[in-house]
């Protein structure tokens, strides 16, 4: 019966009834004691019985949590200590594991479960139990790693607590060097893998995957002192290697990366010096001596992410996320990623985002339905720009940054906030010279385009511009259009407005006809 149903996740309501009478008749046997194989069974059906939410009344009480604990070989304060130690000289890893599964199960489905969890500090007792046990089983690890992520996640009020009083950081930290056999090679440098090191096996890369999201969980209430910005340092060289680390495939290998690329985004900017800094591995003298090696993966995950088409906002905002923001505080990230996404302009015949570079592909995502990720192509830009109005123009065209300067009120041009270095880019002879035939609006040469107006007379082009204000005019009164104009300070407004609050200035010179 067990193996018919072990894949079972949806339930018959007509059952519901007989099914919470068979999870408490589980959890009554569960409380007394008896031989792993048969606490094996019962947990296994009390697994499959857990991904019914409806039936979870009888094991989502304080009863019910600490006895599967207790299995789990977590130690609370409530539970009976005689009962504990039996159950620790007898239970053997394979209830371990599924005791594990079902609090897994039951955590996710039961917000009553959820409470009791904190209420029992069972988030807090499992750090203790994973900091003291030896055991290297796979799944007890994996399970373990799991549980404390899905405390994490569905209850972030215990964030605080797991650092300060627990040290969760710290020990997922330790946790993720032990999966991995880390060596230091320096401070904050691990020992690269060589040429010949094999792919990452599928159980580790499970277990680090787990980590990486509880680690993602509690490093975003983590408070900023000098033992946390060392334990914040070490996990940014710990991301470093992992980011040039690969998986069995490509999938498996991508989906790590995204993984250690959310926990860096949760990093203080001032951290990720770790990931350029590598003094034994050395660098490129052009960025003084810093190693671009990891922040060349980060493009090259950004780029495949790109080329996927989909889920932008889960699986591309955040590498962008974390690149600009590295790029505004290093100098150095921002150049070498300015150099790979933004060279030099040379040939300048095609619109910004025709083609298939880099650029081209950012550059249309700067129209992105979605404005978050909208936002993201185009801030990522202007950053690398220096925030720059007129090199972000250079380089998308005004129509494409039209948004990003109507957001920042920049549509008269100027700089963004944050200062940057003073070196600065130099424009190629091709660019120089194509440079006054380029149309600033959509940033390329276009081919001469016949005059409209050229046969008419003067009567015709006024009847026809007449003809356009009117039809302005009536979709403005529909509320359909709402025509606008520009702030002296560079930000948009109604055109009435925009018009009643400009000022000309006194001697200025007027065309006439």
């Amino acid at each position: 019966m067990l193996v018919h149903n072990c894949r079972t996740f949806t339930f018959d309501p007509k059952e519901e009834a007989a099914r919470i009478k068979l999870c408490q008749g589980v959890l009554t046997v569960l409380t007394r004691s008896a031989q792993p194989r048969y606490l094996c069974t019962c947990l296994e059906t009390m697994r499959i019985l857990s991904r019914d939410k409806h039936v979870l009344g009888p094991v989502a009480t304080r009863e019910g949590i600490l006895t599967l604990a207790g299995l789990a070989q977590i130690r609370l304060p409530d539970a009976d200590r005689q009962a504990a130690r039996e159950a620790e000289s007898s239970v053997d890893e394979q209830v371990v594991v599924e005791a594990l599964k079902c609090l897994c199960n039951v955590m996710f489905n039961s917000m009553a479960a959820q409470q009791v969890g904190v209420d029992i500090r069972l988030a807090q007792e499992l750090c203790a139990r994973m900091r003291s046990s030896g055991s290297t089983h796979h799944e007890v690890r994996l399970f373990s790693l799991r549980l404390l992520f899905l405390l994490s996640a569905l209850r972030p009020d215990i964030r605080g607590g797991l650092c300060t009083e627990t040290g969760a950081v710290g020990l997922l930290t330790d946790v993720l060097e032990r999966i991995l056999d880390i060596g230091w090679a320096g401070p904050y440098e691990v020992t690269p893998p060589d040429g010949h090191t094999p792919p990452i096996p599928p159980e580790k890369v499970e277990q680090t995957m787990e980590a990486l999201k509880a680690l993602f969980n509690v490093t975003l209430s983590n408070s900023s002192d000098e033992h946390s910005d060392h334990q914040l340092r070490l996990i940014a060289a710990l991301m470093r290697h992992i980011l040039m680390l690969r998986a069995q495939t490509e999938e498996k290998t991508e989906e790590v990366h995204s993984h250690a690329i959310n926990l860096l985004s949760n990093l203080p900017m001032s951290c990720l010096d770790a990931l350029i800094h590598v003094p034994v591995q050395g660098g490129l003298e052009k960025y003084g001596g810093k190693n671009m090696d990891a922040v060349q993966v980060l493009v090259d995950f950004m780029e495949k992410r790109i080329d996927k088409g989909s889920n932008y906002k889960e699986g591309l905002t955040p590498v962008l996320s974390l690149m600009t923001e590295s790029s505004r505080y290093h100098r150095e990230i921002r150049r070498y990623l300015k150099a790979k996404v933004l060279p030099p302009l040379k040939d300048v015949k095609e619109r910004p985002e025709v083609g298939s570079t880099v650029r081209n592909k950012l550059v249309r995502l700067m129209t992105h339905v979605d404005m978050g990720v909208k936002q993201g192509a185009a801030e990522f830009l202007f950053v690398l720009c220096k925030e720059s109005v007129d090199n972000l123009l250079k380089y998308t065209g005004y129509g494409n940054a039209a948004g990003l300067l109507a957001a920042r009120g920049l549509l008269a041009g100027g700089r963004g906030e944050t200062e940057y270095s003073a070196d600065e880019d130099s424009d190629t002879e091709e660019y120089k010279s194509a440079k006054p035939f380029i149309n600033p609006i959509t940033g390329h040469i276009e081919e001469p385009m016949p005059n409209p107006v050229e046969d008419m007379t003067e009567e015709q082009k006024e009847f026809e511009a007449q003809k356009l204000a009117n039809m302005i005019g009536e979709l403005s009164r529909q509320q359909l259009i709402r025509p606008m104009g520009v702030r002296k300070d560079g930000s948009l407004a109604p055109l009435e407005e925009a018009i009643h609050t400009c000022q000309v200035a006194d001697g200025s010179e007027s065309d006439s006809d």
